[in-house]
């Protein structure tokens, strides 16, 4: 990179952009406590070091909150200007550049790629931008031969490709939905081609300028950058070096939780690509039998994901998991409204349904809710985890105006989170999100996430905790 470019990219980072800007929680102080209060929760329950989210709506970041420790040996906190690798939420700006640059014609997204790399040699029928993009290309993903594929620096997206150029396709394009990071280190080279510019340059002043997006700085000496970290049963670990130049697009680039919800504020806005070119982007692809490519419930366009949240409204979604992150974007599109968030540990998670509670506080209340007091004189509460029937302590509280309930742990669910590296012992804990202390819906925080546990009318509170564990609790008060 030159001295010239890197200036310039750097000037783009440290822009001011008014929608990246800092949150003003005092339009929801009600919003920004409870978001707050789900988010430091998570982190405590399930010991990830240091965690950021934000929730941008109609123009702005609206909250951005931080948690924990960007590092802890030298035990420097997460600030909202805290840099975390966004893994494979990468993959959407990536989709962005190419559309942008179909737009300009400098890119045909139903053409072979063979056509637009004219250096690219590999023994593939043709593929295009658009299967690579939704996955169906038939391009493998990270292979046994790729476990070291972080210990060195590609200088270009070309000579990262040559990587795997040399392989077979895992079936013919079109025909399957087979996810793929290689896939996406393909779409950054032909971001390269046609800019003639590094993919990294290139993001950070078209895609998202004025935002703090940029190549993963983990390991670079940024001081805003948070350290990377794992677990070991339970332990917290740091992470190992890890060079991203083979796969930029893939899963490489770093970030701001407010610099990616204000890029999904944009992409909703019409200011990365027109609103014509979104809309294309969130048709569902389907396969050469006439399914459509997905999987776990949600179909894929041009490199988004697509589904609906636990009320059926319209959301797209991508997520990321590496070594020392987890991230999701997710946006409403129809009520103009994004949400982030990010960690600098993998941690095994519902992820998009957690950033969907994070950003309940700032939504409208669902249709529907069962009105219930906060459980105060609760001591027991007995139910259901998925087929197993559990029972345990409960105490509830009022915590400035929210009804705040900690559960210990039946042995049904410590033998099921107890399946995942991160810490997987701590208490549940339930918080209310209604600011007047009621219970109709809460965020109920486990070491996977955060649950939406709503009143029924029966008197009992249910929750889907994973996608096969549905909780049904009742909480016993002498007396009634």
């Amino acid at each position: 990179m030159s001295r010239i470019s890197s200036i310039a990219v750097l000037i783009a980072i440290l822009a001011f952009d008014a929608d990246a800007a800092s949150a003003r929680a005092e339009d929801s102080p009600d919003g920004a406590r409870i978001a707050q209060r789900l988010l430091d929760t998570l982190r405590e329950t399930n010991g990830v070091p240091g965690m950021a989210a934000a929730v941008w709506r109609d123009g702005r970041i609206i909250w951005d909150g931080a948690s924990g420790r960007r590092d802890l040996a030298s035990g420097a906190p997460v600030t909202r200007d805290t840099l975390f690798r966004l893994a494979s939420v990468s993959k959407v700006f990536t989709v962005a550049a190419v559309a942008r640059l179909a737009e300009q014609g400098r890119i045909d997204l139903d053409a072979p790629v063979q056509r637009q790399l004219p250096w690219l040699v590999a023994n593939w029928p043709a593929i295009t931008p658009r299967q690579l993009a939704a996955h169906v290309s038939g391009m493998p993903h990270y292979q046994p031969v790729d476990a070291n594929r972080g210990s060195r620096r590609y200088a270009t997206g070309r000579d990262a490709v040559a990587i795997f150029a040399g392989r077979d396709l895992l079936s013919p394009p079109g025909t399957a939905y087979s996810y793929s990071s290689w896939g996406y280190t393909l779409l950054g080279a032909m971001v390269e081609q046609a800019t003639g510019r590094a993919f990294t340059d290139h993001v950070a002043a078209e895609v998202a300028p004025g935002l703090a997006i940029r190549a993963d700085a983990t390991d670079s000496g940024d001081p805003h950058a948070a350290r990377a970290y794992g677990f070991e049963q339970g332990r917290v670990i740091e992470a190992p070096r890890h060079d991203y130049s083979y796969s930029w697009g893939g899963g490489g680039l770093g970030g701001t939780a407010s610099a990616v919800a204000a890029f999904g504020g944009r992409m909703i806005d019409g200011r990365v690509v027109r609103p014509e070119s979104f809309d294309a982007m969130l048709v569902p692809v389907r396969l050469a039998d006439g399914n459509l490519a997905g999987e776990d419930g949600y179909s894929v366009g041009f490199g988004w994901r697509i589904g609906v949240d636990s009320d059926g409204a319209a959301f797209v979604h991508h997520n990321g998991v590496t070594l020392g992150a987890r991230s999701t974007i997710g946006l409403w599109r129809g009520e103009r409204t994004a949400v982030s968030l990010l960690s600098n540990a993998s941690w095994v998670s519902r992820i998009e349904p957690t950033a969907q509670m994070i950003a309940a506080p700032f939504r409208a209340v669902p249709a529907g809710l069962v009105s219930a007091a906060c459980p105060l004189g609760a001591r027991r509460y007995r139910g259901a985890f998925g087929n197993a029937a559990v029972d345990g302590s409960v105490r509830f509280r009022l915590e400035q105006g929210l009804c705040i309930g900690i559960a210990e742990q039946h042995p049904a669910m410590r033998a099921y989170f107890g399946t995942a590296p991160q810490r997987t012992d701590a208490a549940l804990t339930i918080v209310g999100l209604d600011p007047d202390g009621k219970l109709a819906r809460a965020g109920f925080v486990t070491p996977f996430g955060i649950a939406d546990l709503r009143a029924q009318a029966d008197g009992s509170f249910a929750a889907d905790v994973t996608a096969t564990r549905r909780l049904v609790l009742r909480f016993d008060q002498p007396g009634r």
